[in-house]
């Protein structure tokens, strides 16, 4: 059965994004990025809210920008190929390898899962993993560690109240000082 992960940079304190709804503290780190790489091309299919849809979208024309470099193009590549599921309730159409939901979360997972397809099934976004976290549907957390405390934001972690115990599978560090964390959900 396909796994569902969550993969996202947070900061140190546990947030995605600032309380301004920046997220500059995440310099550009080209071992970083070849990794994130590495880690998209074992995704089947790309769950996503509409706001890292809208954010996502840059990439739909990014081989067209001269300043992007062959690491990039090739995220960009493997990404525009990549199918994508978008949950949102404002959105009529979406572009390129994307499709709009056709039914809830849970239901579209359990779907995705009957298919004889390969890869797993990634969540995006902070709102749409915690709806996915609170049915118990995700299967492995991957934060991506920047050594930096942003004071507030979005977390990167829902807000719940029941336990999840987790199970340690990887662990990196990178030059930058960044940390990869893999945690199993133990069932």
């Amino acid at each position: 059965m396909r796994s569902v992960t969550y993969s996202m940079g947070m900061s140190l304190d546990g947030y995605i994004v600032g309380p301004d709804g920046s997220f500059d503290w995440t310099p550009r780190d080209d071992e970083v990025f070849r990794f994130a790489t590495d880690q998209i091309r074992e995704v089947g299919v790309h769950l996503l809210g509409r706001r890292l849809y809208e954010a996502m979208l840059y990439w739909e024309s990014a081989d067209q920008d001269p300043s992007l470099d062959d690491s990039r193009l090739e995220w960009a590549a493997i990404w525009n190929a990549l199918p994508k599921v978008v949950f949102s309730r404002s959105l009529s159409a979406v572009q390129g390898n994307a499709r709009l939901a056709s039914g809830g979360l849970a239901e579209e997972i359990e779907r995705l899962r009957a298919e004889p397809a390969e890869g797993n099934i990634a969540i995006g976004g902070a709102t749409l993993a915690t709806e996915a976290a609170a049915l118990g549907l995700i299967d492995e957390y991957r934060p991506r560690v920047y050594p930096v405390l942003v004071g507030g934001g979005i977390p990167y972690f829902p807000q719940r109240e029941r336990r999840v115990d987790l199970e340690l599978v990887e662990t990196r560090t990178f030059h930058s000082r960044v940390v990869y964390l893999r945690y199993r959900v133990a069932r």
